[in-house]
């Protein structure tokens, strides 16, 4: 089990990279309402079931890949149960060799650690967002804040409609 604060609607005291300030700055800067939680350290989609349970949502997977030169970048935000396989995902995109980013260019696009890639690195590099069509359509998106200690709750149609917009990022949804 992993700690889980109660609720807080209120940015944190303290933050867990540089990505994770950067993440509430955006928020209040677009006016975007956030539920965030404090929690152990949260490193699987195993660890984030007490914080799903807390927020009353599914905390989405999200996955940090790039191409065999790894001069492309792309996070891609699935269901948590949601089955990866490398292969088809490059097929869906026509990319022909697609991998698992290492946790050195994880720390060095997103600035964050294996455990925390979170749709805020938007705000820092240019990086092809690729969304699950079952995440785009939810109401509620969960992920991390930009560490793996701090996990918040937003509504995705203003991540779609206002963050998107202010990171310069376009998304493509795929079944």
């Amino acid at each position: 089990m992993v700690y889980v604060s109660k609720i807080s609607i209120t940015r944190p005291d303290e933050y867990g990279s540089e990505l994770e300030k950067m993440t509430y700055d955006a928020l209040t800067t677009l006016d975007i309402p956030f539920y965030q939680v404090a929690t152990g350290e949260a490193l699987t989609m195993e660890d984030c079931i007490d914080i799903d349970k807390r927020l009353g949502i599914e905390v989405v997977k999200t996955i940090f890949l790039c191409n065999q030169k790894k001069t492309q970048f792309y996070l891609y935000v699935t269901p948590a149960d949601f089955k990866f396989v490398t292969k088809d995902f490059g097929k869906k995109l026509a990319i022909p060799r697609v991998s698992f980013a290492s946790a050195e260019l994880l720390k060095e696009r997103l600035g964050v650690i294996p455990g925390a890639a979170t749709i805020f690195g938007l705000l820092q590099h240019e990086i092809q967002l690729v969304f699950d069509r079952r995440i785009a359509e939810r109401d509620w998106y969960g992920c991390s804040s930009g560490s793996v200690t701090n996990y918040m709750k937003l509504a995705t149609k203003d991540l779609l409609d206002k963050f998107l917009p202010y990171t310069g990022h376009k998304i493509r949804i795929i079944d």
